[in-house]
This record gives C-alpha cells, structure tokens and sequence, in this order.
C-alpha cells in the first residue's frame, strides 16, 4: 500500500515507499538495540548449555582433584596431597614422559608433511580436487578402525612387517617392541591428521600474493628459495596455529594406545591420557585421575606459551 502526500493543489498523490522519511538515526539506534537482545535472548539457552557442558566438567575436575573421591564411596577433602602423590608417582613421571616422546615425534613430521602436500595441491591442475580429497580422507574416518586395521598392519605377519623383512631388518611386530612402539603410533597419528593441517595451510596459501613469487622466479630463485624466503614467513602464524592443534591432539591420543596396545609392551604407550583412564574408570580414584587432568592441562598450556615464544611471538 503506497503512502499519499498532498499537492500544491490540495489534490493527494501517491507517494512511492523509497519517497518516505528516513528513520532518524537515533530511532535507528534503538530498533537496533532492541534486535541485538531479542537474538540474544534466542541464543542465550544454547549458550548457557555450551557453557554448562564445555566448561562444567573443566571447573568440576579443578575441584575434585582437591578430593579423595570415589563413585558410591563420597569425597573428602585432601587439600594438595594428590599433587604431591603425583609428585612422588613414578608412574606419572614414566607416562608423562611418553607423552612428550609422542609430541616429539608427531608434532614436528605431521607440520612437514602438512605443508608439503598444501605445495603440491596449492595450484589447480586435472585431479587436484581428488587429491586433495585424498589427502583429507584420513581426517574423516573413524580413528578406532583405522587402529583396527593398523595393528595387523604392524602385526608379525602384516604387510610393514613383510616389507622390513624384504628390506633386510626384522620381522617382529613393532608394536611388540619397546623402542618402536611408539613410533609405529606416531606414523598412525600422523597418517589421520596430516590432512586437516594439509588443508588450513592450502587455504593460507590461496590467499598469499603470486607477485612476489613470480618476481624471485624471474630473478632466478629455485623452489626452495621461493618456499624459505617468501612463503614459509607468510605462514608463521598458521604454522603457530596448527603447531598448538596438533600438540594438544598429540598429548590427548588415547584411542590409538586403547587399541593398538593398550599402554604396552611394557609400559612403553602408556601416555598421560591412558594413566588418567586407568585411574578414572579401572580404579575409581577419581580425585587422583582429576589432578592428573590439571598436570596435563599444565603441560599442554606450558608447550604453547613455549611454541607461541619460538613460532608466532610477531604474531
């Protein structure tokens, strides 16, 4: 319906919608006002449930590890004595020490090849597409299978095992080895995340100018000079980015060491987060476990102020 408006002669028009008064800035202000807090208030339930469950259990596993607490028994206050029976816990010092073995080994490999693939698909060519979607398929799929399948891989009677024998080295499982336990884990972890850090980084990359690629070409500079010189200083915050990702997935893996050995041979898997499970849920100590929880907290916070010191401090 179009509003009128009258004319010099008394006669009414009609007036089209784009004719009418603008709202004043102060009006405008205030309907925009009164929309921010009728969203919010549509947001607010999924925000406290967000708030109830990601941040719930991390204030409640604070608390607990000040408690002797065990389910169906009750709690009782400690104060530190869990810490310092971590202290003391050389089984802590053992797993915490895998951990950290494990980050060492997956962390620094997993970045490389990240970037490295993130070159090779970086320019569209016929198949990139598939290739990319290759690459990231790893990503995807279910981490308790891919530990399934690879544990006949590594098997004595696997194809890795077959393919060192050709290769003039021992048959013998290496998931049966106390030294090469954990790197055959750290191939697994590296083969399912290297597509994720693939994929941030080849996104960095599709944004990065050509000129100055193509002006060092010109002037002679190969690839490596290219990649040293112009694109790895472009990538240092992402790198920084993933480096935190895959240090805190590297001291979080469980899945892999539950199925794959279940902290064996020997102790030689047994990793932080399988020590809390086997506290939490095989013993019930639920006060020691939640302190180990902090320890691990701890650390990974420690490693990223660390990483952000070495990688992104110009970030």
């Amino acid at each position: 319906m179009t509003a009128t408006a009258p004319t010099s002669d008394g006669i009414t028009a009609d007036r089209p919608p784009s004719a009418r008064p603008p709202v004043p800035g102060k009006t405008r202000r205030i309907m925009e006002r009164r929309e921010a807090r009728i969203g919010l208030l549509f947001a607010l339930p999924a925000f406290a449930l967000f708030l109830l469950f990601r941040f719930g259990p991390a204030i409640a596993g604070v608390a607990l590890s000040f408690f002797d607490y065990t389910i169906g028994v009750g709690a009782e206050w400690t104060g530190v004595e869990n810490f310092r029976r971590m202290v003391d816990d050389p089984v802590f010092w053992s797993a915490l020490r895998v951990t950290v073995v494990m980050s060492v080994l997956i962390v620094p490999v997993s970045l490389a090849i990240s970037t490295f693939m993130a070159l090779m698909v970086r320019r569209s060519f016929r198949g990139s597409g598939f290739y990319r979607s290759v690459f990231f398929l790893p990503v995807v799929t279910s981490l308790v299978l891919a530990a399934t399948v690879f544990t006949w891989v590594f098997s004595s009677n696997g194809p890795w095992s077959k393919l060192m024998g050709t290769l003039g080295f021992s048959t013998d499982s290496w998931l049966g080895s106390t030294v090469l336990v954990l790197p055959a884990l750290a191939m697994v972890a590296i083969w399912s995340r290297f597509g994720y850090g693939m994929l941030i980084l080849l996104a960095r990359m599709q944004d990065l100018p050509r000129e100055l690629e193509e002006a060092a070409s010109i002037d002679g500079a190969g690839a490596w000079k290219r990649f040293w010189h112009i694109i790895a200083p472009q990538l240092k915050p992402t790198l920084f980015f993933l480096a935190v990702i895959e240090t805190t997935a590297s001291f979080q893996i469980f899945d892999l060491v539950y199925v794959m050995t279940a902290g064996g041979p020997a102790r030689a898997s047994y990793n932080l987060v399988f020590y809390i499970y086997d506290q939490g849920f095989k013993y019930f100590d639920l006060g020691y476990a939640s302190a180990l929880g902090v320890a691990l907290f701890a650390v990974t916070l420690v490693v990223a102020v660390i990483q952000r010191y070495l990688i992104g401090r110009d970030k």
